[in-house]
Formats: C-alpha cells, structure tokens, sequence
C-alpha cells in the first residue's frame, strides 16, 4: 500500500480510482446500487481528507466520476481542491445495478426477494438479478470499457476517477485476472492503475486509505457482489 511518487510517462495513463464516500446507506448495510444516495457527514469528512492527498500529489489533469450523487460530491470536493477542475461524469462508471435488491438491508435480502438474493449469490458471472439488475458480466463489460476509453484519452497524463466498490472490483479483475477475488473496497480508498497502449493494464497502489488515519471510516466495503463482506 505504499505510493510510489513518479512523474506520469507517455507510453501509459495514470488514472486514480477512487471509491466515493461514506453514505448513511452504507452504514446501515443497505444495498444501494442505482439509488441515488447523498454522503453523511462522515463521507464528506473521507472526501475532504483524500481531496487534501490528492492535491499533494502529482498533478491531476481531469477529474471523471459516476453521475450517482454520492460518487459525484466527492468528485467535487476533489476537483476542488486539485485545482478547481471540472468533473466530467459518465453513466458508465456507475455501481452495478442490483435489481430487486436495491434498498434492502443486505441481512434481510435473502427473505424479502430470494430470486434476487438467489441471483445475486450464484458463483456464475452470467446471471442476472431480477427487477433489472445487471449480471457481473455486463458490470464488467461496461466499466472496463468506460476505463478503458478514459485511458485512450489521456495518455501521459494523471485523472482521477471516481466509482464505486462493485466498478473497482471489475477493473482489478482487468488488471489481475488471476489473482485472489477481492472482497472489501473501502470508502475513499485510492487504487491507482496504470493503462499502457496495447491495452496492458496494471496496478501501482491497490486500497490505500492511509489519509483515513486519523479519521473514523466504516471497516465494511459492500458494493457489487456477495464477497464484499
């Protein structure tokens, strides 16, 4: 989890991806996918204090995010303060959509809607969840490509972009397809990939939440897929 503090190349982007804040939501263990909730307080604090990280870092040249509420706030704080820039949303980047799953409390889901629970639990990546919800096949498929096309753009330069846990847990799958799953993605940790031409991927800082310490966070990282504990 150390950071590796280098000048970006021009073979390769450099994007920083980062979960969102905390929501009252997560802290409750309800299961928001596509509903659009805001940060607590406790998330802005998180997005503050990566915002400051971030500004001390390397230059950021475009700040992306997820147009979902609680992915774009802390998108804006981080903008903020990495030289007022401009978030630049995509739909793409947007947590898996969960289906009828969506706005329960994950202890209960199981009873209330065991076809969703049922879908969303099976070991295969195919199946989608009933009331809309998105395989985690098609979660890939859209988010690796939305990183993907962002890298393509911004070759030699340093972006932040800001997703949620299900997203972040794709894209290291892309990077290290044969690595161990990953369970928990804490909010506002920074995970920093590297896209070559010829698209390699790779990963530099994987989970840091270091700026996190002298701040509470919630030690949970749901989002995206029954490991995330």
């Amino acid at each position: 989890m150390c950071y590796l503090r280098s000048s970006v190349g021009e073979g390769y982007a450099e994007i920083v991806v980062v979960r969102h804040g905390e929501t009252s939501w997560n802290a409750e263990r309800k299961i928001q996918g596509h509903l659009d909730v805001e940060l607590n307080d406790a998330g802005r604090q998180q997005a503050d204090k990566v915002a400051e990280r971030l500004s001390k870092e390397p230059k950021v040249s475009y700040v992306y995010s997820s147009d979902l509420k609680r992915a774009f706030e802390t998108a804006q704080i981080i903008a903020a303060k990495c030289g007022n820039l401009e978030v630049l949303t995509d739909p793409a980047l947007r947590e898996r959509h969960l289906g009828d799953m969506q706005g329960l409390v994950y202890q209960e889901a199981s009873k209330l809607r065991p076809e969703a629970y049922k879908a969303f639990s099976s070991n295969r990546t195919d199946v989608d969840i009933p009331g809309g919800g998105e395989s985690l096949d098609k979660l890939y498929d859209r988010c690796t490509s939305a990183l993907q096309r962002i890298g393509d753009k911004h070759q030699g330069e340093r972006v932040v972009v800001v997703t949620h846990g299900g997203v972040i847990r794709s894209l290291y799958e892309r990077a290290r397809p044969s690595a161990r799953k990953v369970e928990k993605i804490l909010n506002t940790s920074v995970n920093v990939f590297r896209l070559f031409d010829g698209d390699k991927w790779t990963i530099q800082v994987w989970g840091d939440v270091s700026h996190l310490d002298q701040t509470g966070f919630l030690q949970s990282g749901f989002g995206g897929d029954r490991t995330s504990g």
